[in-house]
C-alpha cells in the first residue's frame, strides 16, 4: 500500500491482483489506473418498499444515496461507474423513484461508461434506467461481482454482505460500515442510506478470510485500518 492524494486529503492505495484501489470515505472504491468508481448496495428506494408494507420509514432514502454518490464522482471525476448489485431495492423501485432522482442519476451518466451488475435485490433492470447490464465483469484479471464467491476465481471485488465492523476505541464500542480487505478480496460497505451492515466477524465472512483480512471502518473524516484481531462481535 502507499500514500496518495485525493482532493487534498491523504488516502491509502492497495494492490488487489493488477489492480490500485482506494477505498473513499464514502464506501465507494476508486480504481486508479481505470479511472473507475466502484459502488456496491445502493439500495435504491428501500424506504418506499418499506413504506408499502406499512413500515413508514421517511421516503428521503434514494436522495440522499445519490448525494453520497454525487460526492464521490465530483471527487474523482471517474471515466466510468461500476455499481455491483442490488442498485434498486425490489423490482418496483424503477417506478417509484421520482423524477428527480431519476434525472440525477441520468446527469450522473452523462459523459462516462456505466455498468449495472444484476444483484439478487435487482436482477433486471430495465434500459430506461440507462447504462449497461451485466451479470458480473472482469477488470484486468479480477472479477467484479455483487455476491462474493468464496471457491469463484481471485482476485475478486464484491459487495452484497454490507460489512461493518465493532472495535473498541478509547473506552467506547464504535460500530461503522466498512471495506473488508485482504490480499485477493474486497467486499465493499453498502452505500445505500437504509442499507446497514453485517458485523464483520459473523460467520458469513468465514468462508472468505478467515482471519487473514483487515477492516477499513467509515470514520468521521478518515478511514480506520482495523486489525481483524482487535474487531469485537455485536
Amino acid at each position: 500500500m502507499a500514500a496518495k492524494e485525493a482532493a487534498g486529503v491523504a488516502v491509502e492505495t492497495f494492490m488487489l491482483g493488477r489492480l490500485a484501489l482506494v477505498p473513499d470515505l464514502s464506501g465507494a472504491l476508486y480504481l486508479q489506473d481505470e479511472r473507475t468508481l466502484v459502488v456496491a448496495d445502493l439500495h435504491l428506494e428501500k424506504g418506499s418498499a418499506y413504506a408499502a408494507r406499512g413500515v413508514l420509514l421517511p421516503p428521503y432514502d434514494s436522495a440522499a444515496t445519490l448525494r453520497l454518490l454525487g460526492a464521490a464522482i465530483l471527487r474523482y471525476q471517474p471515466a466510468r461507474v461500476i455499481a455491483l448489485g442490488d442498485s434498486f431495492h425490489d423490482r418496483g423501485a424503477e417506478a417509484r423513484i421520482d423524477e428527480n432522482c431519476l434525472a440525477t442519476l441520468r446527469a450522473f451518466q452523462a459523459g462516462r461508461d456505466w455498468l449495472w451488475i444484476s444483484g439478487n435485490h435487482d436482477p433486471a433492470i430495465s434500459a430506461a434506467m440507462g447504462g449497461t447490464v451485466l451479470d458480473e465483469l472482469d477488470l484486468r484479471g479480477v472479477k467484479l461481482r455483487h455476491e462474493p464467491c468464496p471457491s469463484g476465481a481471485l482476485p475478486e471485488i464484491a459487495g452484497h454482505l454490507h460489512p461493518a465492523a465493532k472495535v473498541r476505541m478509547r473506552g467506547r464500542a464504535l460500530r461503522r460500515r466498512c471495506f473488508a480487505l485482504s490480499p485477493t478480496r474486497c467486499v465493499m460497505p453498502a452505500m445505500g442510506a437504509y442499507a446497514g451492515g453485517l458485523n464483520v466477524r459473523d460467520a458469513a465472512f468465514r468462508p472468505l478470510f478467515g482471519l487473514g483480512f483487515s477492516a477499513h471502518l467509515l470514520g468521521d473524516g478518515r478511514l480506520f485500518r482495523i486489525d481483524q484481531r482487535l474487531l469485537l462481535p455485536d
